[in-house]
């Protein structure tokens, strides 16, 4: 089989893989349809890692993932040959502090497809075929294989609105209009948020927030002061999410809440300086969000229903042979939201 296998900052290589096999007891062979290419794999592709994780080895880039259920494994139900299904990169341990605590995010011996914080890196799901757990596999029947693939990052801002609490009838602040951002905005809407406001860099993210509901969406580069007027009497916003991992993003947050707010912090950009004055004088409550676990599922379900409609955000698709184009069009933020790979084109 071929796989999308990053060996270094630029160095992208389309390989041969041997085949894995049928599947084991509990597991699901699939064939894979599209996958997402995400900012963290563009970190890969364009510094060689972020922060302190970096690659010490070739490692299969790629976590949003959709596919076809090719073969099954001893002993599992409820899905059938041919189905399309997501797929969630998270796979737990089960049994860790954190995973008997209810946190399997935070599970100490996490497999996340595509990752190099362990070594050896954990091999991610850009391939041509791949052996999953049944759990792992939410039926996407209705969908496309694009809106099946966005079902992790959907589930990233569905887990950041859990931190928030209820949002019906709230003022919302969204900085950074990524397919996160976006995706936020959406996911706070249907949960009721009375009005939301989107900032961010660019226009056609801008534009793209608008579209998919925003009523506001201020160009910070454009107008640095464009927040001021949500700062008076303390701030105008019951909840912030950060998503652009931006030091002058999240000051603008949290000079933008009232007091009582919460700000969830989603953007992964290195440490930032926090106003600790701020947040103790309008006693305001930070919260971080990491990850996903039972919003995959949770996801896929709004999706199917019809309650949250992602195809707007696929903006580009490009077969596998063209994977470093797909790469290069996924950081040019101009013109691409979410660009994907269609496996078997």
């Amino acid at each position: 089989m071929r796989a999308i296998v990053i060996h270094a900052a630029h160095d992208l290589r389309l390989e041969e893989r041997p085949d894995p096999g049928p599947p084991g007891p509990g597991q699901v062979r699939i064939r894979m349809a599209a996958g997402g290419v995400c900012g963290s794999d563009l970190h890969y592709y364009n510094h060689g890692g972020f922060g302190a994780v970096r690659l010490r080895q070739p490692m299969i880039l790629g976590h949003e993932v959709a596919g076809h259920v090719d073969a099954l494994g001893a002993g599992v139900e409820g899905l059938s040959e041919g189905q399309l299904v997501a797929i969630s990169p998270s796979r737990p341990c089960g049994t860790c502090e954190y995973c008997l605590r209810g946190q399997p995010n935070q599970c100490l011996n996490m497999r996340f497809y595509g990752s190099a914080m362990p070594f050896p890196h954990i091999q991610g799901a850009f391939r041509d075929v791949l052996i999953a757990e049944a759990t792992q596999c939410a039926p996407a029947d209705g969908l496309s294989a694009g809106e099946a693939a966005m079902a992790e990052p959907l589930a990233v801002a569905l887990h950041a609105l859990r931190q928030a609490g209820g949002l019906v009838g709230k003022a919302v602040l969204v900085t950074g209009c990524g397919p996160i951002g976006l995706l936020t905005v959406l996911a706070a809407r249907r949960a009721g948020a009375e009005r939301i406001v989107a900032t961010d860099l660019a226009g056609f993210p801008l534009d793209m927030a608008r579209r998919l509901g925003a009523d506001d969406g201020l160009d910070l580069k454009a107008d640095p002061e464009a927040l001021r007027p949500w700062q008076r009497e303390k701030g105008q916003f019951d909840a912030a999410f950060e998503c652009s991992g931006a030091a002058p993003a999240l000051a603008g947050a949290i000079a933008a809440l009232r007091p009582g707010g919460v700000l969830v912090q989603l953007g992964l950009g290195g440490d930032m300086p926090v106003s600790m004055q701020a947040l103790t004088a309008k006693e305001l409550s930070l919260k971080g969000s990491f990850r996903f676990h039972a919003e995959f599922h949770a996801g896929v379900s709004l999706m199917r229903k019809g309650l949250i409609d992602v195809t707007p955000l696929i903006t580009h698709s490009l077969p596998l042979d063209a994977a470093t184009d797909a790469f290069t069009i996924a950081g040019d933020r101009s013109q691409a939201m979410k660009a994907q790979i269609v496996f078997g084109a």
